[in-house]
């Protein structure tokens, strides 16, 4: 599945170096289309938002009986409610498409779905000993997973992805998007005191990865935006 041609040390160095990289063709050519195509048409989406009232997931059934219209107020009413708040931790918000990999493999959930194999995959003692590699970090040991769907009016906002009870080391996003522009939005961007020092576009079939904490957003996409955008995204843990 992973592309053989993959230079673990000059990523490996970028990453300790800079603290993210996104590494292109990180798929072989045919997985990463199998991939997109799972996304596209299997994938029983939820929509997982945050709000002034907390974090919820709205189930599959009742997300897809929603009309266009019904979506689209509700992505803005998400935003909105951030709007007056000056404090960022109070002010995190997002609306997306989410399904947790680790949840539904773990409930038996949509039995035959190819993200259930991807997850043991991404658990496997020859992936795992890749992530360390690629990571020169020893404590990796496990990786989180979720398949995320962007589409018009979704977004994540300002965090960091601290979260002290988990052991996240790096976070990752695999892009599964094709020949997104610029100008669609959902772009991965890190922030460092109210300041953009970095953006990087879901380039198709590429594999961001970076250092946990960093503040990052994904900006919202735009109505415009020609496809969704697609991955798959989690966290390489203790």
């Amino acid at each position: 599945m992973i592309n053989p041609a993959l230079d673990v040390m000059h990523w490996r160095t970028r990453l300790q170096n800079e603290g993210r990289v996104q590494i292109e063709q990180y798929l072989q050519p045919a997985a990463a289309e199998r991939l997109r195509t799972c996304l596209q048409q299997e994938v029983p989406w939820t929509l997982a938002l945050q709000d002034g009232e907390g974090a919820r997931t709205i189930d599959h059934r009742t997300y897809v009986a929603m009309d266009e219209a019904a979506r689209v107020r509700l992505f803005h009413d998400v935003a909105r409610s951030a709007r007056d708040e000056t404090d960022v931790l109070r002010a995190y918000r997002f609306a997306y498409d989410s399904y947790m990999m680790v949840a539904a493999y773990k409930e038996g959930r949509d039995p035959g779905l190819l993200l259930h194999r991807v997850l043991e995959l991404f658990n496997s003692p020859d992936y795992v000993n890749l992530m360390q590699a690629l990571t020169g970090d020893v404590r990796v040991r496990r990786v989180n997973a979720q398949a995320t769907r962007y589409r018009a009016g979704q977004f994540l906002r300002e965090h960091t992805d601290a979260h002290s009870g988990e052991g996240r080391l790096y976070a990752y996003v695999l892009n599964l998007s094709r020949e997104w522009k610029p100008d669609w939005g959902g772009l991965l961007q890190f922030i460092d005191r109210d300041r953009v020092t970095a953006t990087l576009l879901p380039r198709w079939n590429s594999l961001s990865l970076f250092q946990v904490p960093a503040g990052h957003a994904v900006s919202t996409v735009a109505p415009w935006a020609r496809d969704d955008r697609l991955s798959i995204t989690g966290w390489l843990l203790t």
